[in-house]
């Protein structure tokens, strides 16, 4: 009984949050160009549901191109930060400050380089998800126990043996959670690229109902993008509870 409420309290949580949204708009008379109701977001879903459809799937495949890059990107740069200490101390610097630029600021650039269209959204869906993977990988190989690796040394092992079969596996735990955080964050970067310069997306809807004052339309394609992130998230999440199993042997952790 319990683990069934567990697991239904995500849905009892949201459709709460929904009534309370109703009820605030309706008694409070809230103008719908301030804050539409949920009533009037599903109608506005129902009405534009082939271009919602239409927009949700190209920010889908910007967003997944992007992504993708970024683990393949990340996933060779982190092994080669985490190989030596001093990779690590010279290119985490320059990461560091590399993802500390806003990717807004970068889209018009991508803009002038690649034109208005799809590459610029990929470009900038890889550009802010890429530096968790970097991150995650990395630091699972920087915090291999000494002892552990002095021991294999020991026993003969090369340290090209230790990165391939202790190193590595030993990465798979961050490299999953990494994943989950690079997924949403590829959403997001595909969006602002959509809302500046498109011409499809989630982002580009939003940003002409929003030119438009169709507010209901613009609140159901943040509903789509909530819906489409939150289903990305949950695949990632499946992957990384079968993947990495043993990693979590607490009867307290969260992934039980």
């Amino acid at each position: 009984m319990n683990a069934t409420l567990e697991r239904l309290s995500p849905l009892w949580f949201t459709l709460g949050m929904f009534l309370v949204w109703e009820a605030a708009c309706r008694l409070l008379k809230i103008d719908p160009f301030i804050l539409p109701a949920p009533s009037q977001i599903a109608g506005a879903i129902a009405q534009y549901w082939r271009p919602l459809m239409r927009h949700s799937f190209v920010t889908l495949w910007t967003t997944v191109a992007g992504f993708a890059l970024a683990v393949a990107f990340g996933v060779i740069l982190g092994l080669i930060v985490g190989w030596s200490r001093t990779i690590y101390r010279g290119l985490y610097p320059v990461m560091i400050g590399f993802n500390s630029i806003p990717k807004v600021a970068v889209v018009p650039i991508l803009v002038i380089w690649f034109g208005i269209g799809e590459v610029p959204a990929i470009l900038t869906a890889f550009l802010i998800s890429f530096f968790p993977v970097v991150v995650n990988v990395a630091t699972g190989l920087a915090t291999m126990e000494p002892e552990l690796e002095d021991v294999l040394r020991a026993l003969g092992a090369r340290k090209m043996d230790i990165m391939l079969k202790v190193g590595i596996p030993r990465t798979q735990p961050y490299l999953f959670a990494s994943l989950k955080v690079a997924i949403t964050l590829a959403f997001v970067g595909a969006v602002v690229s959509e809302t500046i310069a498109a011409n499809a997306g989630l982002g580009f809807l939003m940003a002409q109902a929003g030119s438009n004052f169709q507010m209901p339309l613009v609140f159901a394609g943040l509903m789509m993008l909530a819906v489409e992130g939150i289903a990305m998230y949950a695949v990632f999440a499946l992957v990384d509870k079968r993947m990495t199993r043993w990693a979590f042997r607490s009867s307290l952790s969260a992934a039980g």
